[in-house]
This record gives C-alpha cells, sequence and structure tokens, in this order.
C-alpha cells in the first residue's frame, strides 16, 4: 500500500463515512415498492427485461452502502470491498442484524479489484475515485471485473460547485489544521464566522450532514481529492475504456430542461453537441458539487442502451414511473392542468407543466402498457414530445426489452466518438 492510500485508510478508520447507522428498517421499507426497484433497474439497463438475479460490486463501500444493496436486493449477490477495517466492521455489523446472507466484503482497495477473482452485472463507485492516488488505474481496475454487458455508476467531484470547499481546504492547510477532534471542533465553530456572501455559504445552507465531524472532515481534510469538470470527466471516461451511458438526474444538464430552455441563447445551446451542452450546463448552473453517472464498456458486446425518439422503435418503450415523482394539482399556471417535479432534484426550475391530454396519458403510465397503447395511434405523434420531455426531465425511465433495445437517437443521428456525443 502506498503512503497515499495508507494516509486515506487511515483518515477513514479515524472518521468512517458515512456516518455509521444502527438501524436501515427506513431504507428497506423504501425499496419494498417493487416499481422503485424496476425503475432502478432499467436507469441502468433500459434495453433489457428486469430481473432480480444480477451481481454487484460496491467498490469503497464505506459503513452501509453495500449493506444497502443487498438490502434493497436480497435475489443480487452484493460484494463490498473497503480500505477501512472500521467500515467493514460497520458494514458487517449491519449483514448479521439484517441476515444478508447475499452479501460478503474484504478488506481490499479499489484498485486491486481484480484479486476477487471474479466480474460483476453492475460496479457501483460513489465517491471514491477522486481520493485514489491515481484515478486512471482505479477506474481501469473497476473496468477489468465488469461484464462485457454490465453497467457501472461513477460519482465523482465537480470543480465549480465545490470552489467553497477548495478555499476551505486551502485555508486548513495554510493553518495546519488536521484531521483530529480538537481541530475539527474548532473548525466547525470558525465556519459559523463566515462572512455572509462566501462560496461555501450556500452549500453548508443545504448539506446539515456537515454538522457531522467525520462529514465535514471528509469535505474539508481529506488527504487526497481532486475534482472533474464535464470535459475532463469524459476525456477520464476514454482513458478507461469507457462509455458515457447518462446521467443519474439529467435534467440540470439538458438543454431541453428548466431555465437554459429559457435563455436568449437557448438555440446556441441546443445546437451544440450533447457533451458540450453538459459541459456549458455545467459552467451556467455554477453549483453543481459532483457528477453522477452510468457507464458502460467501451466493448459492450451488445448495443448500446439508448433511448431516442427518432426511429421506429420508440412507441413500443414501456414508461416507468420516477419513484420521486410527484404529481401537483394546485396553484398551477396558466393553461396547466398540473405540475410534475422529481423531489431529487435540487434545482428548482426543474418542473414540468402539463396540460389535460398530457395529464391523461401521465396518468395511464402503469409500468406495463407501451407509449402506443397509452396514447393510442391517432394522437401517437403528439405523444411523442411529451414522452420524450418526461424522460429528460427524469421523470420516467423506459423498458425498451421489447423493442430491439434501441431506436436512432433522439433529434439528430448523434454517435459517439472518443467518448464524446458528436452530431454526424
Amino acid at each position: 500500500m502506498n503512503e497515499v492510500s495508507e494516509a486515506v485508510r487511515g483518515f477513514y478508520e479515524r472518521y468512517p463515512y458515512p456516518q455509521p447507522v444502527d438501524s436501515l428498517d427506513n431504507y428497506r421499507a423504501r425499496w419494498q415498492d417493487p416499481e422503485r426497484c424496476r425503475a432502478d433497474y432499467h436507469l441502468y439497463w433500459p434495453d433489457r427485461r428486469y430481473r432480480e438475479e444480477y451481481s454487484v460490486l460496491v467498490a469503497g463501500c464505506g459503513t452501509s452502502q453495500a449493506a444497502r444493496h443487498a438490502l434493497r436486493s436480497p435475489r443480487a449477490q452484493v460484494t463490498g470491498i473497503d480500505l477501512s477495517e472500521t467500515s467493514l466492521r460497520c458494514t458487517n455489523e449491519l449483514k448479521r442484524k439484517y441476515n444478508l446472507s447475499n452479501l460478503q466484503v474484504r478488506q481490499l482497495p479499489v484498485e486491486r479489484a481484480g484479486e476477487l477473482g471474479a466480474s460483476f452485472d453492475q460496479i457501483v463507485c460513489t465517491g471514491v475515485l477522486h481520493h485514489l492516488d491515481d484515478p486512471d488505474a482505479g477506474l481501469r481496475a473497476l473496468r477489468g471485473v465488469l461484464k462485457r454487458d454490465g453497467a457501472m455508476q461513477i460519482m465523482v467531484y465537480t470543480p465549480y460547485g465545490r470552489a467553497g470547499i477548495c478555499m476551505l481546504q486551502e485555508f486548513a492547510r495554510r493553518l495546519g489544521i488536521q484531521a483530529t477532534d480538537e481541530d475539527i471542533r474548532g473548525l466547525i465553530a470558525a465556519l459559523h464566522g463566515l462572512p455572509a456572501g462566501h462560496p461555501l455559504e450556500n452549500l453548508l445552507r443545504n448539506a446539515p450532514d456537515f454538522r457531522h465531524e467525520a462529514s465535514l472532515a471528509d469535505a474539508l481534510l481529506h488527504p487526497r481529492d481532486r475534482a472533474y469538470s464535464v470535459p475532463q470527466l469524459f476525456d477520464f471516461l476514454k482513458a478507461g475504456a469507457l462509455t458515457f451511458g447518462r446521467w443519474i438526474k439529467q435534467a440540470p444538464y439538458s438543454a431541453r430542461c428548466g431555465v437554459l430552455v429559457t435563455i436568449p441563447q437557448a438555440d446556441r445551446l441546443a445546437g451544440l453537441p450533447l457533451a458540450e451542452q453538459y459541459a456549458a450546463a455545467e459552467l451556467f448552473r455554477g453549483t453543481m458539487v459532483r457528477h453522477s453517472m452510468i457507464v458502460y464498456r467501451s466493448d459492450r458486446a451488445a448495443s448500446e442502451p439508448r433511448i431516442g425518439f427518432d426511429g421506429s422503435a420508440w412507441p413500443g418503450y414501456v414508461p416507468v414511473r420516477m419513484p420521486d415523482t410527484i404529481c401537483v394539482e394546485e396553484r398551477l399556471p396558466a393553461g396547466a392542468a398540473a405540475v410534475l417535479i422529481n423531489q431529487a432534484h435540487t434545482y428548482r426550475d426543474l418542473i414540468l407543466a402539463i396540460d389535460a391530454a398530457e395529464k391523461r396519458w401521465f396518468d395511464a403510465i402503469d409500468g406495463k402498457r407501451t407509449i402506443a397503447e397509452i396514447a393510442g395511434e391517432a394522437q401517437l405523434e403528439a405523444a411523442r414530445g411529451f414522452f420524450e420531455r418526461l424522460w429528460w426531465y427524469d421523470q420516467v425511465v423506459f423498458d425498451t426489452s421489447e423493442t430491439g433495445g434501441r431506436g436512432a437517437l433522439s433529434r439528430a443521428a448523434e454517435t459517439t466518438q472518443d467518448g464524446y456525443w458528436t452530431r454526424e
């Protein structure tokens, strides 16, 4: 283990993250809903029939993440790896409490995932790669244990929305503030004195877990972290022989959603390749603190599971509602029959007003009927734009398993090249 890895391991031994929990009862209750499980599955694999038996690697599992995956997917085989003995001890305590026979854990760095001697349908690696001494080596190791038709979720830090964090990290370095109980308590006290308008102020207000010592230490006193802008992230994926699939929450990045549709430059933005749209959205919004995405191996055996509305396949898509969506029918804008809100969004402009006909279609979504069956042949063309908007706004995912897996890409025969989306 190199010096950086040892420093990171020691850091998490002292300050396990996330905050250890002794109960996952509420989490388990949320995932009793089979439609939540199905929506999550088709987020990763729109082109596959839903199934509950698959293998999962949680790489850098922390104190509870692997246990959560095992609890919510009891028929999946879940493996958790982490450097920290403390994190694995917390995970094993949850394993015993909830009788998680489908979970195994091992003390192992991400870079040595190949030593597991197994490959996985799904890999989850959130908040880990940006802490490695060599993130490229870590990503290559994970790619090496991802099945050819598998899917990987990655979350990494962003540079712009974390400007205030970077400033306080440098403040701590200049003053020699260390990850000790005394220094952390002093830093928490100092944060109460931040002047109004400081770049960290808004993040502190909206991130109450900063009140916990481990959370504050992880953000401000970690021995190693880095951040990735959208272009840097796509370069990172390309170097790892991976291709971008989608953002976990894509509406904030989309030129088709929210405030970005209304700005004077909307047409210019919409005319860019998708990767450039995403980069511009990150700059315009300015407060994204993390990028969370789904990626696939670049040599994926099947065609990439893209969703598109320009080909002939889309009428056969089966929409599945996202579980965090609510339909509001009070205090509506003029002409609206309802407003759809995904409660997982943090940007307030990402609301979708729908008219009476669209509401009837939305109400008819049952996870079984196709778009064609919901809208009917006479209204099919009108329904195309509506269901495309639902998808971009993170209101639905699609089960495309009965359509051959993919239609032409939406709007403009877009293809991948060198890890980026480009227009032919």
